[in-house]
């Protein structure tokens, strides 16, 4: 009666997609334990006891609305990232069928307890796309049972989402997307680029139009073919993946690619992976009935949720990575509506001369994957996320954004508070304290050929000027 639920076809794409989404949720849950107390934790730059304090439940679920501390954050992530390792070394297979639901349904919680109080260091769509797509992963059962078909059609429509709202927001925004030029400034003023990022942007412009016409039919176009029978299917999902791990490969978008490319695997069946990886038939079983009705009633949920999805997509004011339920399901995605043409960053500055004068001598604090150091290349970050790096590329383009941090860092470095300057790649001052610091805005670009061949840098920079003034702490304040 309910055997039309089951895709027995596609066990390889069920194994692939839940330890691809496991292995990201143990990314994310490090990334939390490693970067929380100085960004959100009780001496953090946005403290989340305040930001509780400020907002409802309602708006903002969580469990630490039951209570807050950092050690209670630590258990939280902690927990996490061991159920998460615990799922991608296969637990879930072992598991009964509903233990295998509650330790993924745990998962879930766990990291929406996260988000809903990471404020605006989690406020990326990669966010509540590993929610999404955690939610999902949770139903779609272990090997001993087929894979429901309908919890893998909503991962390719979670997939068909992302693209092409990705490729509308491009349309309808910079004009730079329409006459192909985007990726002449692309490459150079990404928030973070990569290794290859300065090679990528001097690459032939006439191939950078290339780049953009085939960004455009990957998420234009062939989304749609992810839904049409088999073999096509499998082969949109390839050129997603190739797509995919283009960007990958030019700069560093945390996992937002990898994720991506989790969710195409959906779209493949066992014969499509076979041609690959001549893997062992399996012959699941069944789908229990009380399984088979949980999945329908999560299938009737995720239609309803899509409503507001499709409505926005459809608008011609589209919100890029915008969502209705707190909850961070049926969200809408998109990204780089707009290019930057130019590229200015914020550099800080500390000097242990008493006065802080401009003629002082002003060491430069120096960030893990953030552009500094001309002659620093570009590092791989991805798919780690470096929050406050990420942030920090947003300080020059929406000042208002940092308004309710930028300061507090600053007064972080006058302290030599260690959280703070482990989130760095370089203290200047070796952990003792600056009696000033400053920060100040660069025009950054990179070198030409011949620029690099003379001088190794893969950046120019020219001052432009004080970003924020010189500071110190109160005297009292600065006493040891």
């Amino acid at each position: 009666m309910l055997d039309w639920l089951a895709a027995p076809d596609y066990t390889i794409a069920r194994w692939v997609v839940q330890h691809l989404v496991a292995l990201t949720y143990v990314i994310a849950f490090a990334a939390a334990l490693a970067q929380f107390a100085p960004l959100i934790g009780e001496r953090g730059l946005t403290p989340v006891p305040r930001f509780l304090a400020a907002t409802t439940a309602r708006q903002h679920p969580s469990l630490f609305r039951l209570r807050y501390s950092d050690r209670v954050f630590r258990i939280v992530a902690g927990t996490g990232l061991v159920l998460a390792l615990a799922a991608l070394a296969g637990a879930t297979d072992v598991l009964p069928l509903g233990a295998g639901i509650a330790l993924w349904a745990v998962l879930w919680v766990l990291y929406l307890s996260i988000v809903n109080v990471g404020q605006v260091w989690y406020g990326f769509g990669w966010e509540s796309l590993l929610l999404e797509a955690g939610f999902l992963v949770t139903f779609l059962g272990p090997a001993s049972t087929a894979p429901p078909a309908p919890v893998l059609w909503l991962l390719v429509w979670l997939l068909f989402r992302v693209e092409f709202g990705a490729g509308l927001i491009k349309m309808r925004g910079d004009p730079c997307w329409r006459d192909l030029t985007c990726l002449d400034y692309h490459h150079e003023t990404q928030p973070l680029p990569g290794p290859t990022s300065w090679f990528f942007h001097h690459l032939p412009r006439p191939l950078h139009r290339v780049e953009v016409l085939a960004n455009h039919v990957t998420q234009l176009a062939v989304p749609f073919l992810l839904f049409l029978p088999q073999p096509v299917a499998s082969i949109a999902a390839v050129v997603v993946v190739v797509t995919q791990g283009w960007l990958v490969s030019s700069g560093n978008f945390a996992w937002l690619n990898f994720l991506t490319i989790s969710l195409a695997f959906a779209a493949v069946d066992d014969a499509s992976f076979g041609l690959v990886l001549p893997l062992p038939a399996t012959a699941p079983g069944p789908l229990p009935p009380w399984f088979a009705v949980l999945v329908l009633a999560v299938t009737a949920l995720m239609i309803a949720l899509s409503v507001w999805p499709v409505l926005n997509m459809a608008s011609g004011r589209q919100l890029m990575n915008a969502g209705v339920t707190p909850v961070h399901l049926g969200n809408s995605y998109g990204a780089f509506g707009s290019v930057t043409r130019e590229r200015e960053e914020v550099v800080l500055e500390g000097t242990d001369h008493p006065d802080g004068a401009d003629d002082a001598l002003w060491r430069e604090y120096a960030f893990r994957a953030k552009p500094g150091d001309p002659s620093r290349r570009p590092p791989q970050v991805a798919p780690y996320h470096r929050r406050l790096d990420w942030l920090m590329w947003f300080v020059p383009i929406a000042p208002r954004m940092a308004r309710g941090w930028l300061p507090a860092l600053l007064d972080r470095l006058l302290e030599a508070d260690r959280p703070t300057l482990r989130l760095l790649g370089h203290d200047p001052f070796g952990g003792e304290r600056p009696a000033w610091v400053r920060a100040r805005l660069y025009r950054y670009r990179f070198t030409t050929r011949d620029e690099r061949r003379a001088t190794g840098d893969w950046w120019h920079r020219e001052l432009i000027g004080d970003y924020l003034p010189a500071r110190t702490l109160p005297r009292e304040s600065a006493a040891p």
